[in-house]
């Protein structure tokens, strides 16, 4: 009976965590799905009602979202450039060439052209609204059309930064981004020659993230607005929700684990209480659905049966039976169960520990 019963355990753990269902020979019930057996298991367990919740969890890395790569926007050498680790919001330079410096501005667009009265575009909308923003167009309607008043405002900007006052301005005095960005890295050193579409500086988003890899098979405890809490680096915890979840299974970095798995970002509900430095490993505790009142074991409790299905080896009064039970959710190396008799304190065989 021990090996057994340690051989199935094992297939059944498996089994689930893969998201099968295995079968091991038994001898076969009688109609109502019990079989009786007067041989006793190694040890038991308690039959326990109460709450359970199908949670997992995984390991992460603490870091920031939305990286980028920021090339230069003109030709010339690289007199000061921004430095890892440093944020900047809007209008706060990013690099200078030639001693002329590129300032962030917000918008999803890039700049990727000289703007000038007549142009129209979504790069145009997004220059007027951070020029209204920063108090340099307060009379501009921002409908993405250049006009002399979006030229007039550029130039009170130019004016306000020591810039020719062309009306005009492009890659070379511009780069947009969603919102602040901090510097993860620089891509090119202060006297280095730089040209349009060379990488200057790695940029992500300012505030804290995590990612980490999910097993395929878990991928419903993750869906977007999951709810997590995450163990930081210095002993505390955070809570967040889940923000992105990748669409693209493969397998994760762990050359030992061919498993597929999705990539999950989630995103701090205070994200500037988060303390820890960048790319540290973190746990994210993810708690998906939670079952009230109901009966369960310990998962290595379960036998399989030889008709198909699970059953648990009910002892009581010095002998033992086993009863085809209806399986529910898992967690916290639990089951729940639903069988004929079943009752909370009952005892169930498990493999010795």
């Amino acid at each position: 009976m021990k090996r057994r019963r340690v051989v199935i355990a094992a297939v059944v753990i498996l089994a689930v965590a893969g998201g099968g269902v295995a079968v091991t020979a038994l001898a076969a019930p009688d109609k109502q799905g019990v079989r009786r057996d007067s041989g006793l298991p190694p040890a038991t367990a308690p039959l326990q009602r109460g709450d359970l919740s199908d949670s997992t969890q995984a390991e992460g890395t603490l870091g920031y979202a939305k990286e980028r790569k920021l090339n230069a926007g003109a030709a010339g050498m690289l007199t000061w450039v921004s430095g890892s680790g440093s944020t900047a919001g809007r209008d706060d330079r990013l690099y200078e060439v030639d001693g002329k410096p590129v300032r962030l501005m917000y918008g999803t667009a890039p700049m990727y052209r000289t703007l000038k009265t007549g142009d129209k575009g979504d790069d145009v909308e997004q220059l007027e609204a951070n020029l209204r923003d920063l108090g340099y167009g307060g009379w501009l309607t921002v409908d993405g059309t250049y006009t002399s008043g979006t030229a007039d405002a550029v130039k009170r900007w130019q004016k306000a930064h020591d810039l020719p006052q062309t009306g005009r301005t492009g890659m070379d005095q511009i780069a947009f981004s969603s919102g602040p960005v901090r510097i993860k890295a620089t891509g090119a050193a202060v006297g280095d020659q730089v040209a349009p579409g060379n990488p200057v500086l790695t940029t992500t988003g300012s505030q804290r993230v995590v990612q980490f890899a999910l097993d395929v098979a878990e991928g419903k405890l993750a869906k977007t607005g999951t709810k997590v809490t995450v163990s930081l680096p210095d002993g505390s915890t955070a809570r967040g929700k889940v923000s992105a979840v990748g669409k693209t299974a493969k397998p994760g970095s762990d050359p030992q684990d061919k498993t597929p798995k999705i990539n999950i970002t989630v995103a701090f509900d205070d994200p500037a209480e988060v303390k820890g430095f960048d790319q540290s490993p973190v746990t994210v505790n993810l708690t998906g659905e939670t079952r009230e009142d109901v009966l369960s074991v310990p998962v290595n409790a379960l036998l399989a049966l030889p008709g198909g299905g699970f059953g648990l080896q009910v002892v009581a009064h010095g002998k033992a039976r086993e009863v085809k039970v209806e399986l529910g959710i898992f967690g916290q190396g639990r089951v729940e169960v639903t069988g004929s008799g079943l009752r909370a304190g009952m005892k169930v065989g498990v493999p010795s520990v």
